[in-house]
């Protein structure tokens, strides 16, 4: 099975900085990373970048977005991600553990803003035009602050950071209102949902056996998923198990039939139609269309 690497911050910076925290400007950073961008991969902790200049496309779990300027992207640990360009870009990244963030806040979470709701929220926002100048000197203070030796220079960058999401968040609003912002205990609800989902979906397939171990009614837990993602808890539950298939179909080289059974379906056929219910292409042609 060919693995998808994890990476994690240490990596990307040989010089003495913070081991819980990284930024860069882009042009330096995938210069210097030339090995791992333009291939699947995934990272241990939390990215956002900003595009000023170039274009191209970025897969994340098998869904493409196009680059250009002004083009924002968040990535939340585990997620399978790389780039390609077809200009070259510039802006500017940053990486951060949970708990670099959280450490700092003592009523802040990182998924109160929007983008890091959830898996299933859209990993990009399209800052306008007249807009970037401002958000792209944001940016740039981490990142200098990042590169110089003065004190108190973890609650500054995490005081710039929760000043950057914030901004971020009031454009990812607007330009989809049904991301409205939900009570605090129903996002818990919903990543321990996701949490309890990604260790049992190779067993546990029904709704009931995830809201039983919340300690709540079925009912009242697909309204939770309803309000805030707009989706069934059922329909959660398949697309976490799609996209872990889709992972093995592509980076690994189990047989179909071996990948229905790791993903707990031990009929075939069941598995197939599952999938093309979902994804509208059989597990074969999917394979086939990716590779």
């Amino acid at each position: 099975m060919k693995k998808i690497p994890t990476l994690s911050i240490t990596q990307f910076e040989k010089q003495e900085q913070l081991d819980d925290f990284y930024s860069n400007n882009l042009e330096t950073h995938l210069n210097k990373n030339r090995e791992y961008f333009h291939k699947p991969h995934r990272h241990n902790f939390f990215l956002c970048a900003l595009f000023t200049k170039g274009s191209g496309i970025h897969e994340i779990d098998f869904e493409t977005y196009n680059v250009k300027p002004g083009s924002i992207f968040f990535l939340r640990p585990g997620q399978t991600h790389f780039w390609k360009f077809t200009s070259a870009p510039d802006g500017y990244i940053f990486f951060h553990t949970q708990e670099f963030f959280e450490l700092h806040f003592t009523h802040a979470t990182l998924n109160q803003f929007p983008f890091y709701y959830s898996l299933k929220n859209p990993p990009r926002v399209q800052i306008a035009m007249d807009k970037l100048k401002e958000i792209e000197l944001k940016f740039r203070e981490i990142n200098q602050e990042y590169y110089v030796s003065l004190p108190f220079k973890r609650q500054k960058i995490a005081s710039l950071l929760n000043t950057v999401y914030i901004d971020l968040s009031r454009p990812y609003i607007d330009i989809d209102q049904k991301k409205e912002v939900v009570s605090i205990r129903y996002l818990d609800t919903i990543r321990a949902l996701e949490k309890l989902i990604s260790l049992h979906y190779k067993t546990q397939k029904s709704a009931k056996f995830y809201a039983d171990s919340l300690h709540i009614s079925s009912k009242h837990l697909n309204r939770i998923v309803r309000t805030t993602l707009n989706k069934t808890t059922t329909q959660l539950i398949t697309e976490h198990i799609i996209l872990e298939a889709k992972r093995l179909l592509v980076h690994s080289n189990n047989t179909l039939s071996e990948i229905a059974r790791i993903m707990g379906y031990e009929d075939y056929a069941h598995f197939s139609k599952v999938f093309k219910t979902t994804t509208r292409i059989s597990p074969k042609g999917f394979k086939k269309n990716y590779t």
